[in-house]
């Protein structure tokens, strides 16, 4: 018999999500992030749910030549733009639009003169990738006449945080109002809506919003949860209990005896650990769900197992159903137990985990 660990994903969860994104920006161009494989989700098994964006947002080149393989005819965004040369070829072989970000890529362009439609990201004060609003490469995208400046963008550190985004977004667009101005020729529409801004801050939709985490159903603020927001998960990990434990008060479980029974209790050992992505410094009391019903992990969860509280599920057995994370038990709230993020989670499921479509 196979280990009953399995991954569903819901392409129709995804299209669902897009469809909300949608109604947030109803004049927006719609881009799908896709990034890391679809956030650990695999572009070919949620490629059906990606027909609700208008475009395809990535890094990895290699992606660009999988979708557009699969048959994507719509625009492809390369969110970190050219690495080399042969980055550039396959920009102009597939029809990708590169963003330019650094004077280094400005300069790869002007070494290798193809004529390409790119957007330019603008450090608007996250100060990872882009122009600075006060140093904008007006010169050298004017002097490279086979570059067609499509979209400036930005990209918000705090959208989630109520009022956070105001600043950052007033600098961008005084910044390119100022610049349309000296330089007509230059002018392009404007995006600057990540997930967080796409749901709080309208006034940053503009021309193009970039729907990421919210695609594949995991919510983007701390206070408020997927469900509140209505989107769906677009993945489920599930597994069944493996083995039954009886505990007398004083029994500990698992390395390091970080739990203790108060009282006696049965557990249940389920097959799933952290070689199959689950987080390992999820504590005990992270949720769980056996047979429908809520309940807890117990214990360290070590590589291919990990230990639940029965006591709110007597009637619980060898072979009973387990969500790890999914529709009753959602991904964000695993994450927050375990001290970290639903991105992270998505992005480890293991290679070794049987991954199902649904």
């Amino acid at each position: 018999m196979t280990r009953p660990i399995q991954a569903t994903i819901h392409p129709a969860a995804l299209a669902h999500n897009l469809m909300q994104a949608r109604r947030h920006a109803l004049h927006s161009f719609l881009w799908a992030v896709i990034k890391a494989n679809a956030y650990g989700h695999g572009i070919e098994r949620v490629y059906a749910g990606l027909q609700a964006a208008d475009g395809l947002a990535m890094l990895d080149f290699s992606e660009a030549q999988t979708v557009r393989a699969l048959g994507w005819e719509k625009p492809i965004l390369m969110l970190e733009g050219c690495f080399d040369a042969g980055d550039i070829a396959l920009c102009a072989a597939l029809d990708l639009t590169p963003i330019v970000h650094s004077e280094h890529q400005l300069a790869l362009h002007a070494a290798h003169p193809v004529a390409l439609t790119v957007q330019v990201k603008i450090n608007s004060g996250m100060n990872r990738l882009g122009f600075t609003c006060n140093a904008l490469p007006t010169s050298a995208l004017l002097a490279m006449p086979h570059l067609t400046v499509g979209m400036w963008v930005t990209h918000f550190a705090d959208a989630d945080v109520a009022g956070k985004a105001a600043a950052p977004l007033a600098a961008f667009e005084a910044a390119m109002s100022d610049m349309f101005i000296q330089h007509p020729a230059l002018k392009a529409p404007l995006s600057a809506s990540n997930s967080a801004a796409i749901g709080a801050v309208s006034a940053a939709h503009h021309a193009a919003v970039r729907s990421g985490i919210m695609s594949y159903g995991s919510s983007p603020y701390a206070d408020k949860t997927a469900a509140q927001l209505g989107l769906q998960p677009a993945m489920t990990l599930a597994s069944q209990l493996i083995a039954i434990q009886h505990l007398q008060a004083g029994d500990a479980v698992g390395y390091g005896s970080t739990f203790t029974a108060s009282q006696a209790m049965r557990i249940g050992v389920v097959a799933c650990g952290y070689a199959d992505g689950y987080p390992r410094h999820a504590p005990t009391g992270t949720p769980i769900a056996v047979d429908g019903v809520l309940t807890r992990i117990v214990g360290r969860v070590s590589m291919d197992m990990l230990a639940v509280d029965l006591t709110p599920v007597p009637h619980a057995t060898i072979g009973s159903a387990v969500e790890l994370w999914g529709k009753q038990v959602s991904i964000d709230a695993v994450a927050q137990a375990a001290g970290t993020i639903g991105y992270e989670l998505m992005c480890a499921l293991a290679q070794r985990v049987p991954t199902v479509v649904a």
